[in-house]
């Protein structure tokens, strides 16, 4: 049976990918500038490391940063027409308040607010079937819709209803997007995450058809997977239908891989690239999950997403004429364009090359210059993000990954020892071809009736969202189980979080 694993991580500066053994042995890396298409550094970076191998290759995992860069760029965003079933309620907060103008207008499709819902206690308001059908005759020009009810995730069966009337009204091609199963607690944080998961449909499903055809090219049957947020793959067919869920694979890839070269399950974890520095952390050998909703791109979200400190710190940072770090950076241009390269600008890079602290290009071409102003400074970035991210006092054990730690120095504030593994410039990549597949559920409870069988309800769901992202049926694990009780409710209720995962189904 193949066994073979190929992992690729595309970041701003750098396309990285692997080829793992059977007993997870790096068998072949390669790391490539990013270029202007990179969907065709994809391509470049599998055919560079599968070799002779595509007919033992049974998974490739890809982690990508083109729905980040869609949201924070405003570009190649679909259209979304929104549908909250929550009225009358809810009227005097309409959906898109408080986004960014510019959000806004490249996304706002019209959004309306329908009779229905669900209370926290389970009660049902009905669906108005007939104003929902208004609605939607009034969105034929939208490429997506997304639909939010209120405590949807105790009860989804409005959202599906609603989304029922949307293939009838506007055909079965219609991308839908539904709260419950991409957001947390939280109407308002829960319809925006579906809008922002609507809006990316076109720009990550042209990723996953530009990655399965240059599969199909190379001669590799495996199954190909999208690492997500919380450190686990996910089926492209998943990942079509829940692109947001994979703005955060980056990050999470690189502490997932940090933890398999280090062997280490709880750490932070430093990754520096070209244009920035995450600061991460490893908890029980899975990337600690924010316990707050994330602002992505000016809009509060509230799914699940690593917990990271990220600031403008790279190799290829710019120094200013004064001293001052960035934030801007020469990205994939690193080659060209530093002064140690035979560019003519001042990088973080040259700085380090000065000081001892990095060996890369030709540093007679610094002469005797030296900046450690600015490196001090660059430490003081990173050692405030250590002590940001710690939730302890006291020195913890850092792990230092990425092509571009090696600015760092030997010794930073609040690190009790700097660990930086071999093959860490490839950890990124590393960590992708690693994952496993998980589902994760959330639902709102009164365990007090009978918790067990609560438990056991939520874990059911939670496995049945891993089997549909591809996990072996035969190897789930539960990974996690959280529970917060709620204040204020009668009857007394719980937020119950599960996390089930395994291996690809190879």
């Amino acid at each position: 049976m193949s066994a073979l694993r190929i992992g690729i991580d595309v970041g701003g500066t750098n396309t990285v990918a692997v080829l793992l053994g059977v007993a997870g042995e790096l068998l072949a890396r390669t790391k490539t500038p990013t270029t202007e298409d990179p969907i065709d550094g994809i391509a470049k970076a599998l055919g560079a490391v599968v070799g002779t191998h595509a007919s033992e290759v049974s998974t490739v995992s890809l982690g990508t940063t083109h729905a980040l860069n869609a949201i924070l760029r405003r570009r190649e965003l679909g259209r979304v027409a929104v549908l909250r079933l929550a009225g009358p309620a809810t009227q005097s907060v309409q959906p898109f308040a408080g986004w960014p103008t510019d959000l806004r207008a490249a996304i706002d499709g019209g959004a309306w607010i329908v009779r229905g819902g669900v209370e926290i206690d389970g009660r049902v308001h009905p669906l108005d079937v007939d104003e929902v059908r208004g609605v939607l005759a009034q969105c034929s020009d939208v490429d997506g819709i997304a639909i939010a009810g209120s405590f949807s995730l105790q009860d989804p069966v409005q959202e599906f209803e609603a989304a029922a009337l949307v293939r009838e009204v506007l055909g079965p091609d219609m991308p839908i997007s539904l709260g419950h199963q991409v957001g947390g607690i939280g109407l308002l944080e829960r319809e925006n995450a579906a809008i922002l998961n609507a809006s990316l449909g076109g720009i990550v499903g042209g990723v996953i058809d530009a990655f399965v055809d240059a599969l199909a090219t190379h001669g590799i049957v495996g199954t190909p997977y999208l690492t997500q947020n919380d450190g686990t793959l996910m089926s492209v067919e998943q990942a079509r239908a829940l692109p947001v869920l994979t703005i955060g694979g980056g990050a999470s890839n690189s502490i997932r891989g940090a933890g398999v070269l280090t062997g280490l399950a709880d750490a932070l974890v430093i990754d520096v690239g070209g244009t920035s520095t995450d600061v991460g952390a490893l908890a029980q050998g899975f990337p600690r999950e924010s316990a707050f909703g994330v602002e992505l791109g000016g809009v509060q979200t509230n799914f699940r997403m690593p917990d990271v400190v990220s600031v403008a710190l790279g190799g290829g940072t710019i120094i200013g004429a004064a001293g001052e770090l960035g934030p801007e950076s020469v990205g994939y241009r690193l080659l060209e364009q530093a002064r140690v390269f035979g560019g003519e600008v001042l990088t973080m890079s040259d700085c380090a090359v000065a000081a001892g602290r990095a060996a890369m290009g030709d540093a007679d071409l610094l002469g005797d210059a030296a900046w450690p102003e600015v490196l001090a400074s660059a430490d003081l970035l990173v050692a405030d993000a250590i002590d940001r991210m710690k939730l302890t006092r006291g020195d913890v054990p850092v792990v230092l990954v990425g092509g571009g730690s090696a600015i760092l120095p030997a010794t930073l504030a609040g690190a009790s020892e700097l660990l930086r593994p071999a093959d860490f410039d490839v950890a990124n990549a590393i960590g992708a071809a690693v994952g496993l597949v998980s589902g994760d559920a959330e639902h709102v409870l009164n365990l007090g009736l009978d918790r067990e069988a609560g438990i056991e309800a939520v874990r059911s769901d939670a496995a049945a969202r891993a089997l549909l992202a591809g996990a072996d049926p035969a190897r789930l694990e539960t990974i996690r189980i959280d529970e917060v009780s709620l204040a204020y409710t009668d009857p007394p209720m719980s937020r119950l979080r599960v996390k089930v995962a395994g291996p690809p189904l190879a």
